[in-house]
């Protein structure tokens, strides 16, 4: 078959679409990936070696309508073009283009929400669906009248079969903080002043010399060099880079990771089995983001912290009790494990070939 797989936007609708399209791949059929063309996504795209359209698509918005209407154009010349068998769209403003252009041509789509509450995008775009593929249960509710399978959210490849990095002392208490591949500008300043004072409550105690502190931080291009040099200025050792390309790594290097609650990163710690406190990103679409912390917390999967409501101070205090408590991270990770979906990609794939036998 001919597959095309929409999945362009951020890293967090890019990394799900690649590892399904990777999947369909294995399986022997003919699979394009069509991204929207932003830098952001080139960093996420090198990991695909097939064939890539970039389609232009712009996020909704008035002063986005020329951008938007060329890129549907450039998306149904496209789709007549290729003809594929059926369309997988993981959602996002950068969906809207190829579903409208599959629409117009007859090519069955499938949809994928990667959180708990659907975008405007595929609330929009499900009434075109054969089926929305979901990533949480709750979702159904938000799509009524629409065919739902939960499949759970692929995670990239590898993801959960990283190393501890061997430069990084055995004994070290490490602290992971991601705010997603854009980085995340509030987090970033939180966190590389509480984890400055964590250090310095450890050096106080004597502790740093039995389990020092170690800090992974991806930053986002913007605030890389005010974040290492906040950290070298606390004497923490630290790796610090804009874009983390040892994800995998990173993951297994931690004892406690401080993240943003996108779907994507929700699930990627699930499959790691890794202990986290989330931290949502107050002006996303619907609040989306407290809510795929909310689904984590609810079962002490993870722990969910207000942005608006914590301070440096708390956040040390907090990570200092993980640090004395390592029996709470031990539970932690075995609750937020057996919320891993690690078949999810094949599911998906299962989803898309058996729409196209439905055609």
């Amino acid at each position: 078959m001919q597959i095309v797989v929409a999945c362009g936007g951020t890293g967090g609708h890019a990394f799900p679409g690649l590892a399904v399209a990777e999947e369909l791949r294995r399986r022997g059929h003919e699979v394009t990936v069509w991204d929207s063309g932003r830098d952001v996504e080139s960093s996420v795209m090198r990991s695909w070696t097939g064939n890539i359209f970039s389609t232009g698509a712009k996020q909704l918005a008035l002063k986005n309508a020329p951008a938007i209407l060329h890129s549907l154009l450039r998306c149904r010349k496209e789709m007549k073009k290729a003809r594929p068998d059926v369309l997988l769209a993981m959602g996002s403003y950068s969906s809207l283009p190829p579903v409208l252009a599959a629409k117009a041509y007859g090519v069955p789509v499938v949809l994928h929400e990667a959180n708990t509450v659907p975008g405007k995008a595929v609330e929009f775009l499900s009434r075109y669906a054969k089926t929305v593929a979901i990533s949480f249960d709750m979702t159904a509710n938000y799509l009524r009248g629409v065919k739902t399978v939960r499949t759970g959210l692929p995670v990239r490849a590898g993801i959960a079969a990283g190393r501890r990095f061997d430069f990084i002392p055995a004994a070290a208490f490490v602290v992971f903080v991601t705010g997603g591949s854009q980085g995340a500008h509030a987090v970033n300043e939180l966190m590389s002043a509480a984890l400055a004072l964590v250090k310095e409550e450890l050096d106080k105690r004597g502790e740093a010399v039995k389990r020092p502190l170690y800090v992974i931080h991806q930053t986002g291009l913007k605030d890389e060099g005010v974040v290492m040099a906040a950290y070298a200025k606390a004497g923490c050792p630290a790796r610090v880079h804009a874009f983390e390309r040892e994800m995998a790594n990173a993951f297994a290097s931690a004892d406690l990771v401080v993240a943003r609650a996108g779907a994507s990163t929700c699930f990627e710690l699930a499959a790691c089995a890794k202990p986290s406190l989330l931290i949502p990103l107050p002006s996303a679409m619907r609040d989306h983001q407290h809510f795929n912390a909310l689904a984590f917390a609810r079962t002490n999967a993870a722990d969910e912290g207000i942005q608006a409501k914590l301070t440096p101070l708390q956040l040390a205090r907090y990570i200092l009790t993980k640090y004395d408590h390592p029996e709470q991270l031990a539970r932690m990770s075995a609750k937020i494990a057996a919320l891993a979906t690690p078949d999810a990609a094949a599911q998906v794939a299962d989803v898309v070939e058996g729409t196209v036998k439905q055609a």
